[in-house]
């Protein structure tokens, strides 16, 4: 039984704060979107601006306090990117990201190799261990599904509805796989922030991201465990019903 139990504590906290976290999700969110516009238009790797947006992130990893939290920062920022990645080449049917390659590659490259084996050691930490680095591991999964969410919600077909839907609702199902304690809690925060998009946009939702909305909802209801997915439907629904709350009160 799928049950509330408090999360464990986060071991690389005192490496990486909440809010570095969070913001080393955002910056990979961001860098991503670069990096796929220029995929999208079948491009050639702008190298030029592949080495500025390196050193950028690459600046931003030598801001921490010591080798260890360095090397963290940049396990962080290329999980990220190598998650946002994964779900855009399988979501659009993409073969690869030149471009992405690179840049993971160019950051890599930077290293010494002392940095370089703790780097290893923080990246696989983060696979490995449910709880570490969790607020990293919500932000980031928000992003993506939110995003992949939106460009279902703008599609103008349904078959285009469905080559969505479909992959999205596979990485949602691999990722409460790779994290059977915790990963139910990272959809539910996905499934709430997909109702709070639909009740927030200020024009009513189309037709076709209600049907995909639906889809989507159905097939997490049909894969997994009941007791699991109505555990997700109470905890996205409380997060609804706080967000309602909020508006409420700051109306007022």
């Amino acid at each position: 039984m799928t049950t509330a139990a408090p999360i464990p504590a986060d071991q690389l906290a005192e490496l990486a704060s909440a809010d570095t976290q969070r913001l080393a999700a955002r910056m990979a969110q961001d860098v991503f979107a670069g990096v796929f516009r220029q995929a999208a238009a079948d491009a050639a790797p702008d190298v030029g601006r592949l080495g500025e947006v390196a050193a950028h992130c690459f600046d931003w990893c030598r801001a921490g306090g010591s080798d260890e939290a360095r090397a963290l920062r940049l396990a962080l920022l290329i999980s990220g990117l190598d998650q946002w990645g994964l779900a855009y080449t399988q979501a659009f049917q993409l073969e690869a990201m030149h471009a992405l390659t690179a840049l993971i590659g160019g950051l890599r490259t930077r290293l010494e190799a002392r940095d370089d084996v703790l780097f290893q050691q923080y990246f696989a930490r983060l696979e490995a261990v449910e709880s570490d680095a969790i607020d990293f591991k919500i932000e980031t999964r928000r992003g993506i599904h939110l995003a992949l969410w939106h460009a279902m919600a703008a599609c103008e077909t349904a078959a285009q509805v469905e080559a969505i839907v479909q992959p999205l609702g596979s990485m949602m199902l691999a990722l409460d796989q790779q994290m059977p304690t915790l990963g139910w809690r990272l959809l539910a925060d996905a499934l709430a922030n997909i109702q709070i998009a639909l009740l927030a946009d200020g024009a009513p939702a189309s037709p076709l991201a209600q049907g995909g909305t639906q889809q989507l909802f159905a097939a997490l209801r049909h894969a997994l465990p009941q007791d699991r997915y109505q555990a997700m439907l109470v905890y996205s629904g409380q997060a609804v019903v706080a967000w309602q709350q909020s508006l409420r009160a700051g109306t007022a």
